[in-house]
């Protein structure tokens, strides 16, 4: 286009007027064309002529820079950028014909702080120079994804070395848990044979020596337990986790677990409630750790609902994924802890480890599913929990016959739509 352009100048003369016509309406084509091409560019982008004043700014540069209304070609490009520091930058490098290379800079965009990557370079047509190209490079979120990297690399270090070090202390424990049952089983020998030496004699009461010995025993029994457990939920929470995704029913899975936790929780006098939704496709995952995860959102409901109450599952398909709540009508939780429950040790129980809900979490992102949670205090607590359908399902479930899709809208017309999270 340039080069028709060129050419149809080179013969201006000799174009009649309709001629001429179409050439500037073809060349004002190309130029909204190729404006819209600048303005689409993520990168920002200012051209500058040989007196350094402006004559194109995109979108992203204004955008970026915040750059004010200007007249082209009249001001310097320094002139119109709020940001001192910038303007600074650009007009020293400017004015001494210098190169400049991914400089970095915090400035406010609409009253957020952003990091830019500004770049100087000559604009050079026909070799030569005729002006500047600034480029310019929104890094926020590359910055933020590569700090997250690094606390990634970072955490993974400490985890290893935190998991070697629970590992030692895993193994004195159950050497301690040992030794103490050894010591009551001793204590137990020494006490009936005290007892059969001092029958007779009334004022020996051996009896009451040894069972305050064997309270303080059990107490060190008890406290080593809660050791171990504390760290076998570190120890699972900072591994790296194995699941074995295999092809299941979720609603079979989950009829199963209410069939195993049904005598307990109705000796706790709550009220378990499956709402389980007809038909729904078969998903990966791995049953042992779903299972650990579901029990431990039930625990943690039947603690909340002390003096008993209602617990719910309830599964549907949700477009490409099957939805499953767990909804109780305990105690809740307070607003200020909703968005600490998935943090390591954070609990509001007296003899909780903190490590539960972390344990849940990681399991249904190693499912490449995702859980969130609403809760009001007094009124109860619902965990919402996606699971992804296989992909082959998915297309299963979009090209269904037309009737069975018209059944199935029907259907889902005929239930209330439940909003996620």
């Amino acid at each position: 286009m340039r080069q028709f352009i060129k050419r149809a100048l080179q013969k201006l003369d000799r174009l009649g007027t309709e001629q001429v016509r179409e050439l500037l309406v073809t060349a004002s084509a190309e130029i909204d064309r190729l404006e819209t091409v600048l303005d689409s560019q993520p990168r920002g982008v200012l051209v500058c002529d040989i007196a350094n004043n402006l004559i194109l700014a995109n979108k992203s540069a204004r955008r970026s820079l915040s750059v004010v209304s200007y007249e082209q070609a009249k001001v310097p490009v320094w002139s119109v950028i709020p940001d001192e520091l910038i303007a600074e930058f650009l007009a020293h490098t400017l004015l001494a014909a210098d190169n400049a290379e991914e400089r970095e800079f915090d400035t406010a965009v609409k009253g957020q702080q952003r990091l830019l990557s500004i770049s100087v370079m000559p604009l050079v047509q026909d070799r030569q120079v005729s002006g500047s190209l600034i480029v310019v490079d929104d890094i926020t979120e590359r910055r933020s994804r590569e700090a997250k990297m690094r606390r990634m690399e970072n955490l993974a270090s400490l985890t290893t070395l935190a998991a070697g070090v629970a590992h030692e202390i895993k193994n004195p424990l159950g050497s301690l848990s040992i030794h103490v049952q050894l010591i009551q089983k001793a204590m137990k020998l020494q006490e009936k044979l005290c007892s059969e030496q001092h029958r007779s004699e009334n004022e020996c009461e051996p009896g009451k020596h040894f069972s305050q010995v064997e309270k303080y025993l059990n107490v060190v029994n008890e406290e080593i337990e809660r050791l171990n457990r504390i760290v076998v939920d570190f120890l699972f929470a900072v591994r790296p986790m194995n699941a074995e995704l295999r092809k299941g029913d979720i609603n079979t899975f989950i009829t199963e677990l209410a069939e195993f936790v049904s005598f307990e929780l109705k000796n706790a006098h709550i009220e378990f409630v499956l709402n389980l939704a007809d038909n729904l496709p078969l998903i990966d995952f791995d049953a042992r750790l779903m299972k650990q995860a579901f029990l431990n959102l039930i625990q943690n409901a039947e603690a909340a609902m002390s003096g008993g109450g209602k617990l719910s599952f309830t599964t549907e398909l949700h477009e490409d994924q099957v939805l499953i709540c767990i909804a109780d009508t305990g105690t809740g939780i307070l607003e200020e802890n909703l968005a600490k429950i998935f943090e390591p040790y954070f609990t509001t129980k007296v003899s909780g480890s903190g490590l539960g809900l972390t344990m849940v979490f990681k399991i249904i992102k190693e499912h490449q599913g995702e859980i969130s949670v609403k809760s009001r205090e007094g009124e109860g607590t619902v965990f919402f929990i996606t699971l992804p359908i296989p992909q082959t399902d998915r297309r299963l479930l979009a090209y269904e016959i037309p009737e069975a899709a018209a059944s199935q809208e029907a259907a889902a017309s005929a239930v209330p739509a439940r909003s996620v999270p």
